[in-house]
């Protein structure tokens, strides 16, 4: 920063447990007169005694690293502070947060120029595998991290190295260690003093070296999704292939969880990953409580879609109920539009609806393919499915074929507001929008209802009790004659 805004009058500066207290002490009186510009710290700027002249902007990098309470004692620094954060790899909480909509949120695709993917393996721990990559580095003049977590025996994984790997320069560094003692240590590695850097997740952020494209860490099986992430990103940051080695029991002993990450940080190697290494982490930690301080769990008691459509139907709910003039305006526009007046349509039918057991064995490729076919909103994605579906599977079954029917009758049915269909003993029921003041009942999607319905009075009856209003049409016994009379509505 410093060196980047030297041509500008801005004075930058840092806080941390590194600095004097005499240091701090300065720092937090320029900081309080507004003498400095942009300042740098740590946890350290939570502090009580921390008073700022006029906060505008706060960037919390490594987001991950920060529990809710902190980022909240941040935020309130100042209310109506703008907030930054950033991440390689957001929590799930930060990201169920910005899928919901609640906060922005974008991503950078494009890696710098002449960057490699990091090629990772999982293996069992194997000193022959450690030592042929230590060697591997050192002969093309490169450096080496390892990473045990375990203060209490970092010692004697120094001895089995020196033992094992000869004419091998190797440095200790952790987080117990003198400040000072730590920083030169450092220093000395970043100065290619030391071949290998053993040391613990300290080096996990906030450590740019180009010249180390190798890192095993020990012991992964007790890593979170993005701390191996993190720790992978301390490589592969030149021009040069880089290599991470993930040392573990072997994943039959392991917990189901233990094996996702292993296997997802396997699959997810390509730059820019980390989202997807983030969306994996979701799903197998959970959101955790949004109001709350947990920053992940309790998703999994019911599953990450179905905990995403309760919140999306209750978010709406609110908009609708609670806060109708917030929104009003906002379904106005809908209305001048066109647009759809409901999010989902729920059919239920007496049909069988289903792809059979004999046609897709495997119970979690059965799975997949409704939640892919329940996502599908376009004619040419279903379309696309249907082709992909033959090709892997061979002719689909006349209930498989209902299936995919249903879909293009949901999304027919949405366009003209309707909340609901049963289809059921050779009739369909079209359950209309409950709210009687809503724009919908003066849009030309409804006028298109009236319509068909006065110009068919013998097959279509329109009922209301209470604030509900359906639509009964007789003769409708397949889902295709159910398709077919919602196209004629239109």
């Amino acid at each position: 920063f410093s060196g980047r805004l030297s041509d500008l009058p801005v004075k930058v500066d840092y806080l941390s447990r590194a600095r004097s207290a005499k240091e701090q002490k300065q720092i937090l009186s320029e900081l309080k007169e507004g003498k400095i510009d942009i300042i740098i710290g740590t946890h350290r700027l939570v502090g009580k005694d921390i008073q700022f002249n006029d906060l505008g902007l706060l960037i919390i990098d490594e987001e991950q690293k920060f529990g809710v309470s902190t980022k909240e004692k941040l935020k309130q620094l100042k209310s109506n502070i703008d907030t930054l954060t950033m991440t390689a790899t957001p929590i799930p909480r930060t990201l169920q947060f910005s899928l919901m909509g609640s906060r922005d949120f974008s991503t950078i695709n494009t890696p710098p120029p002449n960057r490699y993917p990091v090629q990772t393996e999982v293996h069992t721990f194997d000193v022959e595998v450690m030592k042929e990559a230590i060697n591997y580095e050192v002969s093309r003049n490169g450096q080496v991290f390892i990473v045990n977590n375990r203060i209490q025996n970092i010692y004697e994984m120094e001895a089995l190295l020196r033992r094992e790997v000869k004419d091998i320069r190797i440095a200790v560094a952790h987080g117990q260690m003198d400040p000072k003692k730590l920083e030169a240590i450092i220093a000395d590695f970043l100065n290619h003093e030391y071949d290998v850097l053993l040391a613990t997740t300290i080096i996990e952020s906030g450590i740019d070296m180009p010249n180390v494209n190798t890192i095993i860490v020990i012991n992964a099986q007790n890593f979170g999704l993005s701390d191996l992430h993190q720790l992978r990103g301390r490589v592969g940051r030149s021009n040069r292939k880089a290599f991470c080695y993930l040392m573990a029991p072997p994943l039959y002993t392991l917990s189901t969880d233990s094996r996702r990450r292993l296997q997802a940080i396997e699959n997810f190697s390509e730059l820019g990953s980390g989202i997807h290494i983030a969306m994996q982490d979701l799903d197998i930690r959970g959101a955790g409580n949004l109001l709350g301080a947990e920053q992940s769990g309790f998703i999994a008691d019911l599953g990450y879609e179905t905990y995403q459509k309760i919140l999306a139907e209750a978010v709406q709910e609110l908009r609708k109920e609670e806060f109708t003039e917030l929104y009003r305006e906002q379904q106005e526009l809908k209305a001048e539009r066109e647009e759809d007046f409901v999010d989902d349509v729920t059919v239920e039918s007496d049909l069988e609806l289903m792809f059979p057991v004999a046609y897709i064995p495997n119970d979690a490729e059965r799975v997949a393919m409704y939640r892919e076919l329940d996502n599908m909103e376009s004619e040419t994605q279903i379309m696309d499915f249907t082709q992909r579906l033959e090709d892997r599977f061979g002719k689909i079954p006349a209930q498989g074929k209902e299936l995919i029917r249903i879909v293009r009758l949901r999304r027919l049915a949405k366009s003209l507001g309707i909340e609901k269909i049963f289809l059921k003993t050779g009739r369909m029921t079209l359950f209309l929008i409950s709210d009687t003041e809503s724009p919908y009942y003066r849009s030309t999607a409804f006028d298109k209802l009236l319509n068909f319905i006065q110009t068919h009075p013998r097959d279509c009856q329109l009922r209301e009790a209470g604030k509900k209003r359906s639509v009964i049409i007789r003769n409708v016994k397949t889902v295709e004659a159910a398709i077919a009379l919602i196209q004629s509505i239109h």
